[in-house]
């Protein structure tokens, strides 16, 4: 596989939330992924899909585990879109702290989009709790 510069780190705060060392938002999980909410979300419903395997790019990624967390990510799109009635979304993922990955575990992440809203900074502002638990609630209850 090609590798770029960034090394994995298994002290990344995904590796932790797989480990059950950090809390999370969980909103669907299998043997190969994980689904929760981005806790500084740049729109209401910002989430992020995660492999349970160790890798920090796509280059990084083995086939099997790259396709597992597209197959979740669509699961938890359309759950998003249905949810929070957003008339589109957008797929996004970061490849190296050059391209702005913030996390060096490879994620995901899906943004509900709606005309008019500008997306916040990635990365920067955290979100309160008891919201990111009611928008939770509205996306599980798609899944």
């Amino acid at each position: 596989m090609i590798k770029l510069d960034d090394a994995y780190d298994d002290g990344n705060i995904f590796a932790k939330i797989l480990r059950g060392e950090m809390p999370n938002i969980t909103l669907y999980e299998d043997d190969k992924t994980l689904a929760f909410m981005d806790i500084m979300p740049q729109a209401v419903g910002h989430c992020l899909v995660i492999p349970k395997q160790p890798a920090v790019t796509f280059l990084d990624l083995p086939d099997d585990a790259s396709a597992a967390v597209m197959v979740t990510a669509k699961k938890v799109a359309a759950a998003v879109v249905k949810a929070l009635d957003a008339p589109g979304f957008m797929l996004a993922q970061l490849n190296s702290s050059a391209a702005g990955q913030t996390v060096p575990h490879y994620h995901m992440h899906i943004l509900p989009r709606h005309e008019g809203l500008e997306l916040k900074f990635h990365a920067r502002e955290p979100e309160d709790m008891a919201v990111l638990n009611e928008t939770a609630e509205k996306i599980r209850a798609y899944l």
